[in-house]
């Protein structure tokens, strides 16, 4: 294959070249898998010089506030010896600013973050020194309840997508478009039907697209299955809707710009539109009680974004701008306060949080 400024070779490409050649179209589930693990094993991916900003990122009112919000929480829960814990955490900077927050409202529990990336681990341990890394769920603690955060972490899990055809619905692929150098990764369709698992009430039109989230799913009903029989609660806060629905929300991102999924796997990210109803149904059925879907906007302002701002701007005049513009962009509609959702679950017989009918921090 020729590299192009467009269209560099990678080693990833090469492999996934080779694999389709020899053992024709995979599944667009295993695909993204393969990307995104590449991608985030070998690169920082969030700030200006990356591809992509996250709401810690943004300001930290978001991590503080979070904090704040498990704080609250956990003292009206009795004051258990729980732990935090962070799924997919980037830099470090949420449970950083949390666990500041944490800290003066009394709560200072032992910090658990869940990490495969040796390059962001290592941004991890310099962000929150003496956090604990684990390379999966499978190894948090058991013997205590959790407090479980996850931001942008589930829209990178792998989606299965199914798309109706003339010939009925059929599983979306990534196959190989032409052969030695000049061949390219292009989305196909699969052989096999799968009429029998969509219901009949979902699309109309050929083209129309379903998504589900295999792996979101199990990751939130073991998570869930925990919190139910240790105590704890989860926050879960990303972009997407409440479905069902059909569309295609695959995406990548790169330098802050979108980029054809199917280039360049493992230099973007890729990513898919979160379906919340999905994950509080997971949820219900492993027990845990489920609270109303928020938007991010209308759960930050419920926990005091708008005082924190102006306290922030009263110690920093020179900084009430960018200040106002940070609590803008995590708020209003046309940025991230809508687009944004969050999902809170906890144990059944731990009060409702905060921003979901509970207390104010």
């Amino acid at each position: 294959m020729t590299a192009s400024p467009d269209h560099p070779a990678t080693t990833l490409e090469a492999r996934l070249l080779r694999l389709i050649a020899g053992g024709g179209p995979i599944p667009l589930a295993q695909y993204m898998a393969l990307a995104n693990g590449h991608y985030y094993a070998h690169r920082d991916p969030l700030g200006v010089e990356g591809d992509f900003t996250t709401a810690p990122e943004i300001s930290q009112m978001f991590g503080e506030l979070i904090g704040l919000w498990a704080a609250d929480l956990w003292a009206r829960a009795g004051s258990p010896d729980a732990a935090w814990v962070e799924l997919g955490p980037g830099r470090g900077t949420l449970s950083a600013d949390a666990r500041r927050a944490m800290a003066r409202a009394g709560f200072a529990p032992p910090l658990h973050l869940v990490e495969t990336s040796p390059l962001l681990r290592d941004k991890q341990a310099q962000a929150v020194p003496g956090a604990i890394h684990h390379d999966s769920i499978d190894t948090l603690p058991t013997d205590r309840p959790l407090i479980v955060v996850a931001n942008e972490f589930f829209d990178a899990l792998p989606i299965r997508q199914l798309v109706l055809t003339a010939d009925g619905w059929r599983e979306r692929m990534v196959d190989v478009d032409g052969d030695g150098d000049g061949g390219r990764l292009v989305p196909a369709v699969g052989e096999q039907r799968f009429d029998g698992v969509v219901p009949a009430d979902i699309g109309g039109a050929a083209g129309d697209v379903i998504e589900t989230a295999p792996a979101a799913t199990a990751i939130l009903r073991d998570l869930a299955a925990r919190i139910v029989a240790q105590g704890g609660a989860l926050l879960a806060i990303d972009y997407g809707y409440e479905g069902p629905a059909t569309g295609d929300t695959l995406q990548a991102i790169r330098r802050h710009r979108f980029a054809d999924p199917f280039a360049a796997p493992g230099e973007q990210d890729l990513t898919a539109h979160v379906d919340f109803a999905a994950l509080a149904e997971a949820a219900r059925a492993e027990g845990a009680a489920v609270h109303p879907i928020a938007t991010q906007g209308a759960l930050l302002e419920a926990l005091g974004i708008g005082a924190r701002a102006t306290t922030l701007a009263r110690a920093a005049p020179d900084r009430q701008a960018d200040i106002e513009a940070a609590w803008r962009r995590l708020c209003a509609p046309d940025a991230m306060g809508t687009l944004f959702k969050a999902l809170a679950l906890t144990a059944p017989d731990w009060p409702a949080p905060a921003g979901f009918g509970g207390g104010q921090p």
